[in-house]
C-alpha cells in the first residue's frame, strides 16, 4: 500500500518492487512477492493515511493551489445553509424537550461534511443518508417547512407520519428515505450504483453517508466488497465523528480508522478534515470524477460530534464538558468558513446578525404552521404497501372502522384528516 501526502487517493499497488528472493506469486487469489522470513503485519506496520485539508484551524488557506474555485454566491449559500441548519437544530431540539415532537438529532460539528459534499455533487446524483446529513437536504433546496412537517408527522409529511422524526426523503430531490437500522443503506446504495452503471451513457453517481459506528456492521463490509468488485459509480462517505452513540472510536476498531479498509477492498480512498468545508468539497468533487468513471471511492471525513447523539442521549455520562468545548471552539466548521468568507470580503457582522434572525424566524414560522396542520388519516397506516390491498388488511380496516365508530369519544379524531 502506498501512502502519499497531499491530495491523492490511496489504492493498492501491484507490489512490483524487488524482493529478497526475487519473483512474484501467480496464485489466483493474490499477486504478491515472495519472502523468506516470517513477518506478521499489524495496525502499526503502515504509516497512518494522512488527512487532507485546505484550511488551517483559523480558516486560513494553507496552499493557494488547493483552494477550490467556488463563486461568491455559492460560498454564501453554503454558509447560509450552515446557519439555517444550526437554528433548526437549536429550535427543534428544544421543541422535543417541550414534548412537541417525539425525537430529534442535531448536526453540530459536522456541518462542513454536509455542505462541502452536497456542493460538489450534481443534483441528479442519488443520496443515501444515515440520519445526520440534513444539511445535504437544505443544499438541495428542500424547504425548512418540508423538514419540520416531517418531524411533526402531519398531513403534509411525505411519509404520512409513519416514520420517526429526522427520517427525511425526497424522490424529487434524489434523496432516498432514511431508515433507522444502521448500515442497511450501504448495500442498497451499492445496488443502486450498479443499476446506474448498467444504464447507457450514465453520468450520475451515488453517495452513501454512514458513521464510523455503522462501519462495524456486516452490511458495510459487504457493501465495500460489492462496490469494488462490481466497479460501481459510488462514493462511500464515512463521517467519523468519534462516537457511536456512547462508544468512542478507540473502542470500535484497532486499525487506522475506516479509511484503511478501503485499499484492502480495492477502493480508491482518501481521508479528509471534515471540519474543513473546502477540503470536503475538493475531495468529493474529485471522488465524483472517479465514481462516474466506475471507480468506487471511500472517503473518511474526520470530525467531532459536538451535540448529544440524539434527544435520547446524555453525552455528559461518557465524555467531559471540556472535551466538547475544545472541539466546538477550536475546530468549528461554521467558524472556519465564516473567517474564510470575511477574509474575502464576502461576509461581516451585520450579515451574520441578519442571517441568524432570518433563519430562526423561518424555523419558528414553520413550526407554528406544522402544529396547526391535521395529522394524516388513520387509514394511511394500512395503505401504500400493496397496490391491491389483500383481504387480511381489508378485514383489519373494517374492524378499525367499527371500533372507532363505537368508541369515537375515546379518540381525538378531530386532529386527523377525515377524508
Amino acid at each position: 500500500m502506498a501512502l502519499r501526502a497531499g491530495f491523492t487517493f490511496v489504492k493498492l499497488n501491484s507490489l512490483r518492487q524487488a524482493t529478497r528472493n526475487g519473483g512474484t506469486s501467480e496464485f489466483p487469489g493474490a499477486k504478491a512477492p515472495y519472502v523468506n522470513e516470517i513477518k506478521f503485519l499489524n495496525e502499526n506496520s503502515y504509516d497512518p493515511i494522512p488527512i487532507y485539508r485546505v484550511m488551517d484551524s483559523n480558516g486560513r488557506i494553507i496552499d493557494n493551489r488547493e483552494e477550490p474555485n467556488i463563486d461568491k454566491e455559492s460560498l454564501i449559500n453554503i454558509y447560509r445553509n450552515m446557519i439555517q441548519l444550526n437554528q433548526m437544530d437549536k429550535i427543534l431540539y428544544e421543541s422535543q424537550r417541550q414534548g412537541r415532537i417525539s425525537f430529534y438529532m442535531t448536526n453540530y460539528g459536522e456541518e462542513g461534511i454536509h455542505m462541502g459534499s452536497a456542493a460538489a455533487l450534481s443534483p441528479r446524483d442519488l443520496v443515501f443518508a444515515q440520519y445526520r446529513e440534513v444539511g445535504v437536504l437544505l443544499h438541495r433546496a428542500i424547504t425548512v417547512s418540508e423538514l419540520v412537517n416531517q418531524c411533526y408527522g402531519n398531513c403534509e409529511d411525505p411519509g404520512k407520519g409513519r416514520q420517526m422524526p429526522v427520517h427525511y426523503g425526497s424522490k424529487q430531490h434524489n434523496i432516498v428515505t432514511i431508515s433507522s437500522p444502521l448500515a442497511t443503506q450501504l448495500p442498497q446504495a451499492v445496488g443502486a450504483a450498479y443499476a446506474l452503471k448498467r444504464m447507457p451513457n450514465n453520468d450520475r453517481c451515488v453517495i452513501c453517508y454512514f458513521g464510523e459506528g455503522a462501519a462495524s456492521e456486516g452490511d458495510a463490509h459487504a457493501a465495500f466488497n460489492f462496490a469494488a468488485t462490481l466497479d460501481c459509480p459510488i462514493i462511500l462517505m464515512c463521517r467519523n465523528n468519534g462516537y457511536a452513540i456512547s462508544t468512542p472510536s478507540s473502542e470500535q476498531y484497532r486499525g487506522d480508522g475506516i479509511a484503511a479498509r478501503g485499499p484492502a477492498f480495492g477502493l480508491h480512498t482518501i481521508r479528509v478534515d471534515g471540519t474543513d468545508t473546502l477540503a470536503v468539497y475538493r475531495a468529493v468533487a474529485s471522488a465524483r470524477d472517479l465514481a462516474i468513471s466506475n471507480k468506487p471511492v471511500l472517503i473518511e471525513a474526520m470530525s467531532y460530534r459536538v451535540g448529544h447523539h440524539s434527544t435520547s442521549d446524555d453525552s455528559s455520562a461518557y465524555r467531559s464538558v471540556e472535551e466538547i468545548q475544545k472541539w466546538a471552539k477550536d475546530e468549528s466548521p461554521v467558524q472556519k468558513l465564516r473567517i474564510y468568507l470575511e477574509g474575502k470580503g464576502y461576509w461581516d457582522a451585520e450579515a451574520e446578525t441578519q442571517c441568524v434572525k432570518e433563519a430562526r424566524d423561518s424555523v419558528v414560522r414553520a413550526m407554528q404552521d406544522a402544529e396547526k396542520k391535521k395529522l394524516p388519516h388513520w387509514k394511511e397506516m394500512l395503505e401504500d404497501v400493496y397496490y391491491d390491498m389483500p383481504p387480511k388488511l381489508q378485514k383489519q380496516m373494517k374492524q378499525m372502522e367499527k371500533h372507532l365508530e363505537k368508541y369515537q369519544e375515546h379518540y381525538p379524531l378531530n386532529k386527523y384528516l377525515n377524508e
